[in-house]
């Protein structure tokens, strides 16, 4: 509590706020990421979480581990976040990784116009691709975007060959429904190139991450569904022939 950080912050954007404890407040709206309360910080309270590299770097750092892809037949998955949202950057690791013979994957929500963005969705040698639902109103009030051009982009890499495994995240109140499910079941089987489906139950672990950005956790009184429940939706799928996982 020495406030330290609240003296140095060109923003103003760090607060102290009394309460039954005190507590260091950060305003993610003025919090340019300057890095000046992080040197003075005394007690390493306050840190940067991730950090700059470039296209070399990643490659330097994938070209390490080049033997075990080869033995495990696998390779680089490009995560986050949503990786076409940095298209540019995406789209130069994933050729680099082509021409040095490392598979890559893509973990993507699908949601993009951008041209270079669906570049990046082409140039993988595999998609893991969410769908989270098919009605378009409840695709819209769950998520703030429509699922109009996530299935159109997902239909247009379906015919172009690329392999695809679809994640479905299950959940409660949001994605779990038997209607929602059998219709994102049906809507597989209209496509050629999937190789399996990944059902991914609900589960808090973010939570953590909204209470260190100031933010509303708005799930908080969701609970996650029982193995039980998981193992009927993953039998739905079975059911129509569609390989399915927990997981993935």
């Amino acid at each position: 509590m020495c406030a330290k950080c609240l003296d140095v912050c060109p923003k103003g954007a760090i607060t102290l706020e009394p309460s039954s404890t005190e507590k260091v407040r950060v305003d993610r709206h003025l919090c340019n990421n300057c890095g000046k309360c992080i040197n003075v910080c005394p007690a390493g309270a306050l840190d940067l979480f991730g950090r700059y590299v470039t296209v070399d770097e990643v490659l330097d750092i994938l070209a390490k581990d080049a033997p075990f892809y080869r033995v495990s037949v696998g390779g680089a998955t490009l995560g986050g976040g949503e990786p076409t949202f940095q298209p540019d950057f995406t789209l130069e690791v994933l050729r680099e990784c082509r021409d040095c013979g490392i598979h890559t994957a893509l973990d993507t929500c699908g949601y993009t116009r951008n041209k270079k963005a669906a570049l990046c969705l082409e140039e993988a040698d595999l998609l893991l691709y969410d769908i989270k639902g098919l009605d378009n109103q409840t695709h819209l009030k769950g998520t703030g975007v429509p699922n109009d051009i996530i299935l159109k982009n997902l239909e247009r890499m379906d015919q172009l060959g690329k392999p695809i495994i679809v994640r479905v995240p299950l959940i409660p109140r949001y994605t779990n429904s038997q209607e929602n499910l059998q219709s994102v079941a049906d809507f597989i089987l209209t496509l050629r190139c999937v190789e399996r489906v990944d059902i991914l139950p609900y589960h808090r672990l973010g939570m953590i991450k909204y209470l260190q950005l100031g933010r509303e956790y708005k799930l908080r009184d969701i609970q996650s569904l029982s193995e039980h429940e998981t193992s009927q939706v993953i039998r739905l799928f079975k059911e129509k022939g569609i390989r399915v996982q927990a997981g993935g």
